[in-house]
């Protein structure tokens, strides 16, 4: 009776049954940030259900055209002249992916960048939903002073080796993400999945397959620029509005941000970071916004006006994205 007790008492909790049979722990170098840039490295960590890592792959990536900041990443034109395109490891990619959560640190834009790479290819990214383990951190309140990958790895134990490389980036998030996954599960947190939708940027040329797929059912055409996009209902915010963003500071959870005008990265998906950082995403302004978003202050659109005359603060894109990196928690009570 005595060992039966012991046993109950120091079994692990049940898995929660809801959560994903596998993940594909994801990180890519670019070419920048915007709409056209280009994935110049790609490497994936596969875990099981329970976080347990099954392999890992790594592939550089010939984004034909300039490397961009090369004295981030360190591939340069040389070091990518030879590497296969992205059409080339397209299949790859896909097996990899394939039946998986994407997980990645900031997810969306790792989302991004693939989904694209996909379009070009005239294919349909294997992704359904994604996790994104900044969102993961603060769901399970973990002390940390910011949100950047070397932060999380130090919370862990995790040694970094060489940032900014697709492989130990990868690699890092992998091995903060399992005890990340162990707690949640601990715990009985949900976890912050988010569905991937396919990109809209997408012409009405016949649908094509999915790489490696035989037939045409589930394609989508070529890729194209477009401001349509169909309409969606986001989840309210959870948190109070603190007020206004003060410039120089913090964006704080529950801030009410409205964007204006064209930005290079999709607008979906720059909303879909917002509401991932616990920002409120409004459609339009009033005096109650915290922050305008927009890449031209001087266009006369309806919200700068009205930015302008209720003060509200504007910030370019690149500037929010920065911000986005360290968004204050809602205050408790």
């Amino acid at each position: 009776m005595l060992e039966d007790l012991t046993t109950a008492a120091f079994s692990p909790p049940a898995w929660p049954a809801a959560y994903p049979k596998g993940y594909a722990v994801v990180d890519v170098e670019t070419t920048g940030l915007a709409r056209d840039d280009r994935i110049i490295s790609a490497a994936v960590y596969r875990l099981d259900a329970r976080g347990e890592v099954e392999d890992h792959w790594y592939t550089t990536v010939n984004p034909e055209r300039d490397p961009g900041p090369v004295w981030i990443h360190g591939l340069t034109s040389e070091a990518l002249e030879g590497a296969p395109l992205f059409q080339d490891i397209a299949e790859e990619l896909t097996a990899r992916l394939e039946g998986r959560v994407l997980v990645a640190h900031n997810a969306v834009f790792d989302w991004q960048m693939i989904a694209r790479e996909y379009a070009r290819a005239q294919c349909e990214a294997p992704v359904r939903q994604r996790l994104c383990t900044i969102a993961l951190s603060k769901e399970l309140g973990l002390p940390l002073p910011n949100h950047k990958l070397e932060s999380l790895a130090a919370h862990f134990g995790v040694v970094q080796r060489r940032a900014h490389h697709a492989l130990d980036d990868a690699r890092v998030l992998a091995e903060a993400f399992r005890p990340s996954l162990r707690a949640a599960a601990a715990s009985g947190v949900r976890l912050p999945l988010h569905e991937c939708r396919p990109l809209t940027e997408w012409s009405d040329r016949p649908a094509t397959p999915r790489i490696g797929q035989q037939g045409g059912s589930r394609g989508y055409g070529g890729y194209r620029q477009t401001s349509w996009r169909p309409s969606r209902k986001r989840p309210a915010c959870p948190y109070p509005n603190p007020g206004r963003y003060e410039t120089g500071g913090r964006l704080k959870q529950g801030m009410r941000v409205a964007f204006s005008g064209d930005t290079s990265t999709e607008r979906e998906l720059l909303e879909d970071r917002a509401t991932e950082a616990g920002l409120h995403v409004a459609t339009s302004l009033s005096r109650l916004t915290s922050l305008l978003v927009t890449n031209d202050p001087d266009s006369g659109t309806s919200k700068v006006v009205k930015a302008r005359q209720f003060g509200t603060p504007i910030v370019d894109e690149a500037a929010f994205g920065q911000l986005l990196a360290d968004v204050e928690p809602a205050s408790e009570g």
